[in-house]
């Protein structure tokens, strides 16, 4: 009969034989995560490698036991049978989607991977009313939060102050090459370069309409051009700085953003109004991105204000004139 999450299975109907085959599975699934994760972090994170390399050794000598216990109650034929097949079984995030999000995530993974399989068999065990899978799903509860202490002690053990602290600063300066960098870069061209074209059509115009469409299109043009050139002229793999499309969305997204902030304002119908709103946005952007540059790249105040600031400035300033004259 079926779950009412279609072919689906409701735990409630699982028999012995194939609650200690779901549990094999799953062993050997978090096994494989563990591993992959290791061998992702091996070369820029070896002290986080090891502890997963640990992690693994203790989950095949969980499947080990777990198979050895199936095989002296129900034979050798052991059933397939994996999460997914289970209504309410827990689930894991794909293992591309985590790993891609730095090295304390997947440490955070690990942690709620373990702690949801330990709840999972603690509540299975409080609703089995038979004496040997009452045992059984208690003693996968205990040895699931056994490994949430051995998990610590792995922590401890190769993740020393000095590691952990060198394997952050690590992810945090690839954060900055790969996002901060190209992201600061596209906010800085996208604020600055549409400034001039966005204004001169202001003032020449007067009409918020025909200057919105020209700023919309500066924007998006400027963004798509920025993201491809920082996407294709360097592929991370010298430079060290990663992934060209995630350095490529960084800075075609905030190339757009830094212009679309001082286009929009004219959405409103009042010329003065909207230009008025737009010198307040503009005069907001630049000194954000001073103190950005200021905050992430560590580039002198003083030097930020008289790039960002001062540069906008004239850039704004030859735009007015231009479109005045």
């Amino acid at each position: 009969m079926l779950g009412f999450l279609g072919s689906r299975k409701p735990f409630a109907r699982l028999s012995e034989k194939e609650i200690l085959a779901l549990a094999i599975s799953s062993e050997e699934d978090d096994a494989r995560i563990y591993a992959t994760y290791a061998d992702r972090l091996r070369q820029d994170y070896p002290a986080t490698a090891a502890m997963f390399d640990d992690m693994v050794a203790e989950e095949d000598g969980h499947r080990r036991a777990l198979i050895a216990d199936f095989q002296r109650r129900f034979g050798n034929t052991i059933p397939l049978i994996r999460r997914e097949h289970v209504a309410g079984y827990y689930s894991r995030r794909p293992v591309w989607l985590v790993e891609t999000l730095g090295v304390e995530r997947i440490r955070q993974e690990a942690e709620r991977m373990e702690d949801d399989a330990r709840r999972f068999y603690e509540a299975a065990a409080a609703r089995s009313s038979e004496p040997g899978t009452r045992r059984l799903l208690g003693d996968l509860a205990l040895q699931e939060g056994g490994h949430l202490h051995r998990l610590a002690q792995a922590e401890a053990t190769h993740l020393t102050t000095d590691a952990r602290e060198e394997e952050d600063e690590r992810a945090r300066r690839q954060t900055i090459l790969t996002w901060v960098q190209p992201g600061l870069a596209g906010l800085m061209d996208g604020s600055v370069s549409t400034l001039a074209p966005i204004f001169a059509t202001a003032f020449a115009t007067q009409d918020p309409r025909t200057t919105l469409l020209v700023g919309l299109a500066a924007s998006v043009g400027a963004g798509i051009s920025m993201g491809f050139t920082e996407a294709v002229h360097d592929d991370g793999v010298i430079s060290g700085r990663g992934s060209p499309v995630k350095r490529g969305i960084a800075s075609g997204v905030m190339t757009a953003l830094g212009g679309l902030g001082h286009a929009l304002p004219y959405l409103i119908p009042h010329f003065w109004t909207a230009t008025a709103v737009a010198f307040v946005v503009v005069f907001f952007e630049l000194w954000a991105i001073a103190w950005i540059q200021n905050r992430f790249m560590e580039t002198p105040f003083l030097r930020s204000v008289t790039q960002v600031v001062l540069g906008g400035g004239l850039v704004l300033a030859a735009g007015i004139l231009i479109g005045g004259g």
